[in-house]
């Protein structure tokens, strides 16, 4: 799709792979995914060329279900992806990145935990509520405007 975010990257799904669920996006999907690469590929510039790890891209229906996702995820259309830098930290990334989300083509950027894990929310969708842009979420916890040290 880009130098450094392949189809496969952005739809690679281990629950999926475990659950024997199909996971390959319908063609609206593809166009968003290739839109959501771009903005990766922004953000990877913008750190500095460090690469950065998806964790989660593109969800069907179904995986996003099964992995517990929101009912109205942007991963479900190809809009969004769960990453965190090669090094360093997810909370750093996201304290790097929240100033420039207009520049890099971000439309949301949710700092996220549960229990040790941490990671960055992008999503090339602009929410609602331009107080939702930037947002840190733990899960069980709360959600709390701007990133916040959880």
């Amino acid at each position: 799709m880009t130098p450094h975010f392949s189809l496969a990257e952005l739809t690679a799904s281990s629950t999926a792979k475990r659950l024997k669920l199909d996971n390959t996006p319908m063609p609206a999907a593809l166009e968003n995914l290739r839109q959501t690469a771009e903005m990766l590929e922004r953000v990877r510039a913008h750190l500095g060329g460090k690469p950065i790890i998806v964790t989660s891209g593109y969800r069907g229906r179904e995986v996003n279900q099964a992995v517990g996702g929101a009912t109205s995820s942007d991963h479900m259309s190809g809009q969004a992806a769960d990453v965190v830098p090669a090094v360093g930290a997810a909370y750093d990334m996201a304290k790097a990145l929240a100033p420039h989300i207009d520049a890099l083509g971000i439309g949301q950027l949710i700092y996220e935990a549960s229990g040790n894990s941490r990671w960055v929310h992008l999503s090339t969708r602009k929410p609602a509520k331009p107080v939702n842009r930037v947002i840190t979420i733990h899960v069980g916890k709360g959600t709390y405007l701007g990133v916040q040290k959880i």
